[in-house]
């Protein structure tokens, strides 16, 4: 018998058992109690937490974080406006995926025509693309934002 065959191939078993269990103890077990509940939310909640916009927007503007943390990739939000208001001129270093929620909202992407979101609406707004709404005259204006990147907002001076 060939001594040393028979023992790379007892080596190379141990080293694959050692390595699904490994998997089993640290990876797949440490994900399963890692994992993240599941959730459903509407813009109603009584639960959330409506905190502040960023300052340059005027009052009765809020958000709400859904999921993540804003200072990090992939955070959703709810961002609310009163009937009437007019979000200013600004943008984000991360692309924006938008589902209306309440209102009627006018959106204008800089160097594109003005677009009129209603409820059930879906829009994308690129990487650090300017652009300014106005909620309409009946309802507040809830938008479901989904951010790649951390949430940011920064002003934009128009002439």
């Amino acid at each position: 018998m060939n001594y040393t065959i028979y023992f790379s191939k007892i080596k190379a078993a141990l080293l694959i058992s050692t390595l699904l269990l490994s998997y089993c103890f640290y990876g797949q077990g440490n994900v399963a109690n890692e994992m993240e509940s599941s959730m459903v939310k509407t813009h109603e909640d009584k639960d959330l937490q409506w905190g502040p916009c960023p300052s340059f927007m005027p009052e009765g503007c809020t958000i709400a974080v859904l999921h993540g943390d804003p200072s990090k990739k992939n955070v959703d939000v709810f961002f609310k406006v009163p009937a009437n208001y007019e979000i200013p001129a600004h943008w984000h270093n991360s692309a924006e995926r938008m589902v209306l929620v309440s209102g009627e909202l006018r959106v204008t992407y800089e160097g594109e025509k003005e677009q009129i979101m209603k409820v059930g609406s879906y829009a994308y707004g690129p990487t650090t693309k300017s652009h300014t709404a106005k909620c309409g005259s009946k309802d507040p204006c809830v938008l479901f934002i989904a951010f790649e990147e951390p949430l940011d907002a920064f002003p934009i001076k128009l002439k």
